[in-house]
């Protein structure tokens, strides 16, 4: 394993047992047996060791998104948008812990929007992603011509959000499968 992963591993090891503020480039340093001077040869700052574990170590959309995009049309569509819906429910669900974080610490997440800007990336893209999905399959007639694609991919990705930071509350009465189901049903019932 390469020092940046050393440092990665660290890095969401730390966040997760001290929280955001109390994963210091020290304390993450010290974890994966390196100097703070060599993190940041890996790594501009928090910021950035930040947004590395959470779009290296979360469990990606994007695959996910290319997979329901590439059955734009074909299959079952319900069953599409369920596994969809689960693999978004399981990335908020551990992202949530470092988006949590990040959310909490203003200068924190001053640096992280900039960062996010200068690379063009945001959580609002996975959204128009799905929304395109979805127009598609309006498009060839799988979903009805009344459904607003936009609205509903931030409904269902919205409603993925509040799942997963409710499951570190409670525990939730349904499995996630039937949830999904559910949600998907009730947003695409033709």
């Amino acid at each position: 394993m390469g020092t940046r992963d050393r440092i990665l591993d660290a890095a969401e090891q730390a966040i997760r047992e001290f929280g955001i503020a109390g994963a210091t480039t020290r304390r993450i340093a010290q974890r994966a047996a390196c100097s703070e001077a060599l993190l940041y040869k890996h790594f501009a700052g928090k910021e950035e060791i930040v947004l590395a574990v959470l779009l290296e170590r979360s469990p990606a959309l994007g695959p996910a998104l290319a997979k329901l995009r590439s059955s734009v049309g074909e299959g079952d569509l319900d069953a599409h948008l369920v596994e969809f819906t689960g693999k978004t429910l399981e990335f908020y669900t551990r992202a949530a812990a470092v988006a949590g974080g990040v959310l909490g610490d203003p200068p924190l997440m001053a640096g992280f929007r900039s960062m996010l800007a200068k690379a063009d990336l945001g959580p609002h893209l996975p959204i128009e992603a799905l929304a395109e999905i979805l127009r598609a399959e309006r498009q060839a007639g799988r979903i009805a011509a009344g459904v607003d694609p936009g609205a509903a991919a931030s409904l269902l990705m919205g409603a993925c959000f509040h799942r997963a930071s409710l499951t570190h509350f409670v525990d939730l009465p349904d499995d996630d499968a039937t949830w999904a189901a559910a949600v998907v049903d009730t947003l695409f019932r033709r």
